[in-house]
């Protein structure tokens, strides 16, 4: 395929997040950022610009100055971002750094982007702002002169530094606006000594999975646990399967809201294992969370789990001794259109307000990140690809192993998908969708039903600003 583990990058987690819960972004305190956004000019910096540029000061950031630095701290951790903080002020020893980190992005910066926000966010998670609506209203800084910027500590650009698919996945509107900094990949993990102990082979389709199955439950596991309690979970399995059932082309047709995409042949297809697993009760009971889902797994309550890769690190301190994590692909069906496609993506998307104090010094710092020794240090602490090419060349590790195996014999193509970044109110039905869909509460039929009908509603409706995927 086009993209191997020595010219790709890292796995984040939930933007690919972008691939979030964002739906319902600006609430009541963040109306005062449209109207404040809207038809008005970002505000100049008058912080961090005006100091000599050069190669290694491409933006002209002021000894002096200071920088604000806003850090999700989520299944990453922020270990990483501290590292990024010596790297930049080893360059820059007379600028000010001042690093936070949280995990409630919208509720804590949100309320600040029409004042003086942050200089630089980490915009990720569940409580992250709403990717469409600050670009639409003016509320984040085109990021193209970063990609066109000397990389750091290589030769040629920022662009030419980065993994396929990253600057796609941060573009919206012709202009880049989101540095996402991680490369995740998905698929269905399991404890390979475990199933060498038992003689269990890894299924690769359905078939094979609904064979093991009955093995595993007589060893008193469930075969399958998820997160029940964050749609945009079970979504991402969802729309990997609709992908390799259906092909690409149907996924470009749903992000494009074309008439009836939903209803493709394939779609439906796809879905139906889903639906088999949950009928045949192989899901382990309980609502359970993220964090949850995953200890479950790690304690052997269940054989599989689908999540990023972020989830070695996310749950480090609590990895029995012995468990070996290995990723393995997505099911498919014996006559799928793209069985071997991989579901990978650059997330964890780093954004500058548009009234951010100093901006210079903000894309000084994606600049740091984004190097061969910060992309480095974020492999080796997150055992995460970044998506800086090459991050993790030199990290010995067995989860990271099988996920760049994935990629190596993954198909022609990486699995993305677009709508949920393009339209707020169908990201979040469609999460509230895949949770009916999981818990048994809706068919395969009527989850394609009632999303062509939420489909139907943003394409019908002239307010909503529509988006056009090409590739």
């Amino acid at each position: 395929m086009s993209v191997t583990p020595e010219n790709l990058g890292d796995l984040s987690r939930r933007t690919l997040l972008q691939r979030a819960a964002a739906a319902g972004l600006l609430a009541a305190p963040a109306m005062g950022l449209l109207s404040a956004c809207a038809g008005s000019e970002p505000e100049k910096s008058d912080n961090g610009g005006g100091g000599a540029k050069s190669k290694d000061n491409p933006f002209g950031v002021k000894d002096g100055s200071a920088v604000k630095v806003v850090i999700f701290n989520g299944g990453l951790g922020d270990q990483w971002a501290k590292e990024d903080k010596v790297i930049f002020s080893a360059k820059h020893p007379n600028v000010t750094v001042n690093m936070s980190s949280t995990q409630k992005i919208k509720t804590e910066e949100q309320p600040k982007m029409a004042t003086q926000p942050s200089d630089l966010v980490m915009n990720s998670g569940a409580d992250m702002m709403d990717r469409s609506t600050l670009i639409n209203e003016g509320a984040i800084e085109p990021l193209d002169d970063l990609l066109t910027a000397p990389a750091w500590d290589s030769e040629g650009t920022v662009a030419d530094s980065l993994l396929p698919g990253t600057v796609g996945d941060g573009t919206q509107n012709g202009k880049f606006y989101v540095v996402n900094v991680a490369y995740t990949v998905w698929g269905n993990w399991y404890n390979a000594a475990l199933f060498k102990k038992e003689g269990w082979q890894a299924p690769t389709t359905w078939d094979e999975f609904f064979a093991l199955a009955p093995k595993i439950k007589a060893k008193g596991m469930a075969p399958y646990v998820h997160d029940a309690v964050h749609g945009y979970y079970p979504r991402w399995a969802l729309m990997a399967s609709i992908w390799k059932t259906a092909g690409k082309q149907v996924v470009v047709d749903i992000d494009n809201l074309k008439e009836n995409a939903w209803k493709a042949d394939g779609v439906l297809k796809a879905l139906e294992p889903w639906e088999k697993l949950v009928k045949d009760k192989l899901l382990l009971p309980g609502k359970l969370d993220h964090t949850q889902s995953q200890q479950a797994w790690l304690d052997g309550k269940a054989a599989f789990i689908q999540v990023g890769t972020w989830l070695k690190n996310e749950m480090s301190a609590t990895i029995p001794p012995g468990f070996e994590l290995t990723l393995s692909d997505y099911w498919h069906n014996a006559d799928d259109k793209a069985p071997k496609d991989v579901f990978a993506a650059s997330g964890e998307g780093f954004v500058v307000p548009s009234k951010a104090p100093n901006k210079e010094a903000a894309k000084e710092f994606l600049r740091a990140i984004l190097s061969k020794a910060g992309s480095a240090k974020f492999a080796e602490l997150t055992k995460s690809l970044a998506s800086t090419k090459g991050s993790g060349d030199n990290v010995q590790d067995s989860a990271l192993s099988s996920a760049n195996t994935l990629m190596k014999n993954g198909g022609s193509e990486l699995i993305s998908v677009k709508f949920q970044d393009f339209y707020a109110d169908l990201d979040k039905e469609s999460q509230n969708l895949s949770e009916e869909l999981m818990a048994g509460r809706l068919t395969a039929q009527q989850f394609v039903d009632k999303m062509q009908a939420a489909a139907d509603k943003v394409a019908k409706d002239s307010s909503i600003k529509k988006q056009t995927r090409t590739a």
